[in-house]
């Protein structure tokens, strides 16, 4: 009875009762032609899988499935997973009803996720290790496991939604899947194949993802209301940016959730030699804010210490070079691009920066000190692991970071998405110039600085010292009149 009040006061806020005619059909007919469109890749995917594969990269492509995994399981416990919209958040989470009743359309939701994301999962898993034989009976084998492993782990982030043991448990099966993502990039392919269990196993994960689902509907009730606030209220911001089409608010969003709650200590500067006690140079303040900062995010360091084997993952699943240059390049700009909170709340409210009594150029340099050895460092560990890289290119990682910390910077300080801007009419269809203009701003100056190591590492020339001095050149020059143009404006 009070689950049909739940349907009849949900069909109240709505401009009419029920869906028409014309919107179910609508809905069916979207399916249908969505169906359509995804019929001929899955199939031709499918028929990829079909023989066997190079035992070298089945090690390297079952730890990349096993880091994609991961990141759905975290992407899961970060968002919620279990969410409401503003409305049902202020109405109805608080009211009399039946808690499971609210949630249900919630966890219906999560459910269909679950179900499409470990399809692909168990697709991706087949892929990587070959069907030799009874390709039928292997696809069905993968299928169920990877919908077993979608499934099962987003109830696992539901019933961790409710109770911090369990979340713990879910924290340590990430941790685990990147432990075993790092064990799989090193064991050899032949024993990975070897170990692949037989499709006939898919059953015991099916039956464990259908006990923690029957357990995650259970718990439903026992979800606290402020976690499902907390959880809603970012949902919602989420959709705001990917409505308003503003990257940036994605930040913004990322940055509160984390210091919202957090108690810090507050510790005396450090005291350098020759300076007086307790006492700092007002040009190392900046970096030190920096530091403090990424101490106080250890899991941020942790994400990006267990990223640096990305590169040699990708080079060991049969990755070109060229995509092996690419994914050092956004990783090491991605590693500066973590270090940069402080220019972005000094853009966001200059008046704070004011107070450290600095010139703004050499504020900005101060600023760009600790992504540059950021991404330096994170540069040199990813090419120190790549396999047969010659041990020349490791010295292309210090002369880059300068024109990654410029880049990053330019990225931290960008204004939000000027959607006013027109509207360019090409081949492939229209393309807003606001949106493209906003993800180039940064890339740009990545590209103009990096061009010397992207071709060193691409094309592996014999002479390598031409290209480290061009490199070299260009990253200092891009930092330099980076800092020098923003500091005149």
């Amino acid at each position: 009875m009070i689950a049909r009040d739940v349907r009849g006061i949900r069909a109240l806020t709505r401009a009419r009762g029920r869906a028409s005619l014309s919107d179910r059909y609508s809905a069916v007919f979207g399916l249908a032609m969505l169906g359509a469109l995804l019929a001929q890749p899955v199939l031709d995917a499918v028929a990829a899988v079909q023989g066997p594969v190079r035992p070298d990269r089945a090690g390297a492509g079952l730890a990349l499935v096993a880091l994609v995994y991961a990141a759905f399981l975290w992407a899961a416990r970060t968002l919620g997973p279990v969410v409401l919209s503003a409305a049902d958040a202020a109405w109805l989470l608080l009211s009399p009803l039946d808690r499971r009743a609210v949630l249900g359309r919630s966890a219906r939701t999560l459910l269909l996720v679950g179900l499409v994301a470990g399809a692909g999962l168990g697709l991706a898993a087949l892929a990587v290790t070959g069907a030799p034989d009874h390709l039928a009976w292997r696809l069905t084998g993968a299928l169920v496991l990877g919908v077993s492993a979608g499934t099962g782990g987003m109830a696992l982030a539901v019933l961790a939604q409710t109770s911090d043991p369990w979340d713990l448990a879910l924290r340590l099966l990430i941790a685990a899947l990147v432990v075993a993502a790092a064990v799989l990039m090193l064991v050899a392919g032949a024993h990975v194949l070897a170990a692949v269990p037989a499709p006939a196993w898919s059953a015991v994960p099916a039956a464990l993802a259908a006990f923690l689902v029957r357990l995650a509907r259970r718990a439903l009730p026992r979800i606290p209301a402020r976690r499902l606030l907390s959880s809603s209220a970012r949902a919602g911001h989420l959709a705001n940016a990917a409505t308003a089409l503003d990257p940036s608010l994605l930040t913004w969003i990322a940055e509160d959730t984390h210091w919202r709650g957090r108690r810090l200590r507050s510790k005396p500067w450090p005291a350098l030699p020759g300076a007086p006690a307790r006492r700092m140079p007002a040009l190392f303040v900046p970096m030190w804010q920096e530091v403090r900062r990424l101490l106080r995010w250890p899991g941020r360091l942790a994400v990006l210490a267990g990223a640096v084997a990305l590169p040699a993952m990708i080079s060991r699943a049969g990755g070109g070079a060229g995509l092996v240059a690419v994914a050092v390049l956004a990783g090491g700009l991605t590693a500066a691009a973590c270090a940069v909170s402080g220019v972005r709340w000094d853009a966001g409210d200059p008046a704070f920066s004011r107070l450290l009594a600095l010139r703004r150029r050499d504020l900005l340099a101060a600023r760009a000190v600790v992504p540059g050895l950021l991404a330096a460092a994170w540069m040199a560990a990813a090419l120190a692991i790549l396999p047969g890289l010659p041990a020349a290119l490791l010295w292309f990682a210090p002369p880059a970071a300068p024109a990654l910390a410029a880049a990053a910077l330019r990225m931290a300080r960008r204004a939000p998405v000027d959607h006013a801007m027109p509207v360019l009419n090409t081949a492939g269809g229209a393309i807003p110039t606001g949106p493209l203009i906003w993800g180039l701003t940064g890339l740009d100056l990545a590209l103009a600085g990096t061009w010397p190591a992207a071709y060193a590492l691409a094309a592996q020339p014999a002479d390598l010292r031409t290209a480290l001095i061009l490199q070299a050149v260009a990253g200092a020059g891009v930092l330099a009149g980076y800092l020098t143009r923003t500091s005149n404006r």
